[in-house]
Formats: C-alpha cells, structure tokens, sequence
C-alpha cells in the first residue's frame, strides 16, 4: 500500500508559491458552505512519526478561518479521560454542525501503537478497528464529514531526518521526543498500520495517503485533498431524507409488558419501610466499595407517564452519599445538542471511576418518542438500536455497571394517577396536556417498549421490567435491582 506514497514526489518553490492563493481562497469558500450547509467535519492528521504532522497541522489552520476550526491534540491520557471509556475523549471533542474540527492524533493512535508495543493482542486490535469504523460510519450516516489523512515516508527518508533535522527543512527540527522510539520499530508500524488503514478505508471515509518526505509537496497536497473531499461533498450532499412515516402498527400479540403479573406486585406499609432500609443499606455500602475500587455506574430510568419515576430516584439518592451521584434529567436538546449527534449530549455525561450517575430518561428517547411521535425519521431510529448496543457495550467493557430500568403501570392506574394530580395542587405542575396526548398512543409506546427490550436488553445489559402499580413495591424493586447489579460486577 505504502509504495504509492514513496515515488520522492517534489514541489518548488514556485509552483507551491503560484498554487497557494487559489487553494487559500477555494478553502474559505468551501468553509462557508460548510457553515452554511450545517456539515461538521473532521479532519484526522495520521501518520509515521517524523513526518511532519504538526506542521501540517500548523498549515491547516493558517489556510482556514480559525474562527471555525478546533484543533485537537490528542496526546498523554489525563486521569479524567482514564476514568472513562477511550472513545470518551473523543465524543466530547466533537464538532457541532458547521465547523471543523482537525483531530492531531486520534481515535486510531492508541490500538495501533499498542498493538506495536504488545500491550494489546491482535484479537483487541482487531476490535478496536471495528469499533472505530463503526463511529466513523454513525457519524457518516448522522451527516458529518470525516477526512481521514495518512503521512508517509520510507524508512530511508525518516531515517535521513533523524539523523539530521535541520538541514534544509525550515521548522522541520521540531521532531516528537516519541520518533526515535518509534523508528525502530518502523517496520512493525508499517505493517500494522496497513492493515488499520485497510479494515477502514471505506466508501464513506476513504483514507487519503499522502507522500511527506517534501515539506511543499506534502503541505499542498494535504490542502487540496481536504478542498476535495468538501467540494464533492458540498456538491454532491446526501439525499434528502424522507418525510418521516407514521409508526408502524403495533404487531399482534403480547409484548413483553404482558408477562408483568402487576396485581401480585404488592408490600404493605410495614413490608415496605423494612425492605426499603435494608436495600438501602445495602447500596450505601456497596456504593462505598464501588469508589475504593474506582467502579462508575450509570442508571436508565425510562417509563410511562405517572410510573413513578421521580420518586424511586429520590429512594435511589437516599441511599448515597451526595458526593458520589449525578442525576441527569434528559427533555428536549438544546440548540448545542442538536448541533451534534444525538449520543454527544450522554458521552459527555459519564461519570467518572468510582461515581454514578441516574439518567432520567436517556438515550432511548430515540426509539420512543422520537420514533412514535414522528421526530425521528425511521432509518433513523431503526439504526439506533444497533448504535445504543454499541454505546452500552464500550461503557461495560471499561468496567461500568449499565443497569436500565423501566416502570411499567396499568393504563387505568395511569389515567388514576393523572387525575390525582389534577385534583392535587401541588402536584398540577406534573401533569401536562402532552401527558394527555401521549396516553392516547398508549399501543403505538406499548409496541416500541416492546421492540426496545428485544432488540437492546442484552447480557451486560439487560432491562429490568418493574411493576410500578404499587409505588411501595417499585421502590424497593428499584433499590434491589441496582443493589443486585452492582453486587454481581463487584
């Protein structure tokens, strides 16, 4: 593969000096169509050590409206992004519709210097390479424009520029102390490199090699391969997505719902005050044991309307110490948010090593009310399960406990319920004219809770139905459950 990029392709100085200001001016337009268009893009500086990357970098944003473009430097780990799963760093770097973001280092540093110093076998290489094709093609399908770039030089050539820096390469002395101790691993780098670039290198998020042994050559080159990829797209955006259809009717036959035995689900008073403090007590400690061992945990709290779901939170954070827990109350996006992918505004909610955070309601807004009340389109929302399994499956593999819970209710206690609070002054601010409007998709919910749990309750994390037709019996439900979960990762 790197052959292509080792045929000693050269610039003068005139010819670079002529190109530039066409391909400075064409950037800038490009950049406004961007911003125009709402198109965030990603641009990722890869590539072999010693090859200039940083002033590629340097070059990039010379040439770009630095008012519209992040610059990236993915470089030690701090304690905050160790505490989470890798891609954390990365999601919360994201850039919103319109702008670029230029990521100097990126998502496939870590596998493949890893890989290079046998801190990882093949098996998690190939995974992680999986993973990342997986982001790159979400953010893809979600709109963004991901430029992927790859600088090369021959070993010869690093090995010329390691030996001597300075001469005749203006700014090319500033060399990372890490070059030397990757050069003499060149051929090793080489080989997993190719094979990263490989598993990749896709329709959508083409790798663009570009030979870097010329300071002018390579600088251009870079310049003109972003300009091309945005002109094409701009040219060429995707299609317009269809009028979002109605949701589907609800499939004959019971759902999971109906295997939920609510009138059995019941605890007197004295029951209730007994088990609840015993849980309680329960999760105080396993929580305390949780941050000695630096074990974040993350809760769900989906639900019907009126199911409850405020007040088993609150016997959840009765239970903790307040410095340990975040509750994260989940309404429509904010205008931010909408400017990224829809998973942006969770990543950036993680806890860290040791912490919890409720979400109350979450992520699978996508596949509930978006999806039922027409705001998301249907490829949209098909998609997502495959996504949110994908999400869930990066926090369980850096040691969170994901535990979801979903109350469920009778819809004759809903109706109960709401006009309780209808009569209750205190309680009117709860009930609102979409709770009514909702209730009466009841089957139209009922159908997309059902294919939620079959198609996202898996073994590292699975749904909890609770029974909340009795409040003092889902409570306590509740406590148990993320007790039990948490006990078992432990």
């Amino acid at each position: 593969m790197f052959e292509a990029a080792e045929l000693g392709s050269k610039v003068d100085k005139a010819t670079y000096a002529a190109r530039v200001p066409a391909l400075v001016t064409r950037l800038l337009e490009a950049q406004r169509a961007l911003r125009a268009a709402q198109v965030p893009v990603v641009i990722i500086v890869s590539g072999v050590e010693g090859a200039g990357k940083s002033e590629v970098v340097n070059r990039l944003t010379e040439w770009l409206d630095p008012r519209g473009v992040q610059v990236n430097a993915f470089w030690d780990e701090t304690d905050e992004e160790r505490d989470r799963p890798r891609a954390w760093r990365f999601w919360r770097r994201l850039p919103p519709r319109g702008q670029v973001a230029v990521f100097f280092g990126s998502w496939y540093t870590h596998p493949i210097v890893a890989r290079a110093f046998d801190q990882i076998t093949d098996a998690e290489l190939e995974r992680a390479l999986t993973r990342i094709e997986a982001l790159e093609r979400m953010l893809t399908v979600d709109g963004a424009l991901v430029v992927k770039l790859w600088f090369h030089m021959s070993k010869k050539a690093q090995a010329a520029r390691l030996k001597d820096p300075r001469k005749g390469r203006k700014g090319e002395w500033k060399l990372s102390p890490l070059t030397k101790k990757f050069a003499r691993r060149y051929a090793t780098f080489a080989r997993l490199s190719d094979a990263a670039i490989r598993a990749t290198d896709t329709q959508a998020c083409p790798w663009h090699i570009i030979e870097a042994e010329d300071r002018r050559h390579r600088d251009l080159t870079a310049g003109e391969t972003v300009l091309a990829v945005i002109e094409r797209r701009l040219a060429s955006p995707p299609a317009a997505p269809a009028v979002a259809a109605a949701p589907p009717a609800p499939a004959p036959g019971p759902t999971v719902l109906d295997r939920v035995d609510l009138p059995a689900c019941t605890l007197t008073e004295e029951e209730y005050d007994e088990q609840l403090l015993a849980e309680q007590r329960r999760l105080f400690e396993l929580t305390w044991e949780a941050r000695r061992r630096r074990v974040s945990s993350v809760i769900v709290f989906e639900g019907w309307d009126a199911a409850g779901k405020g007040g088993a939170i609150r016997r959840v954070a009765a239970a903790l110490d307040a410095r340990l827990l975040r509750v994260i109350p989940i309404a429509a996006p904010t205008d931010e948010e909408r400017a990224h992918h829809y998973l942006w505004r969770f990543w950036r909610h993680l806890p860290m090593g040791g912490y919890l955070t409720i979400f109350d309601r979450s992520w699978y807004g996508r596949v509930l009310v978006e999806r039922v009340e027409g705001f998301a389109r249907p490829d949209e929302w098909e998609r997502a399960y495959r996504e949110i399994t994908g999400f869930e499956e990066q926090l369980v593999d850096h040691g969170m406990v994901v535990t979801k819970l979903w109350l469920h209710l009778s819809k004759e206690e809903q109706l109960a319920r709401f006009e309780e609070r209808q009569r209750t002054a205190w309680k009117q601010h709860k009930i609102t004219d979409e709770d009514w409007r909702n209730r009466e998709k009841w089957d139209a919910y009922a159908q997309a809770i059902h294919d939620m749990v079959a198609r996202t309750s898996t073994a590292a994390a699975p749904w909890t139905v609770v029974a909340a037709e009795d409040k003092r019996w889902a409570r306590v439900q509740v406590v148990r459950t993320v007790a039990d979960r948490l006990e078992a990762a432990l």
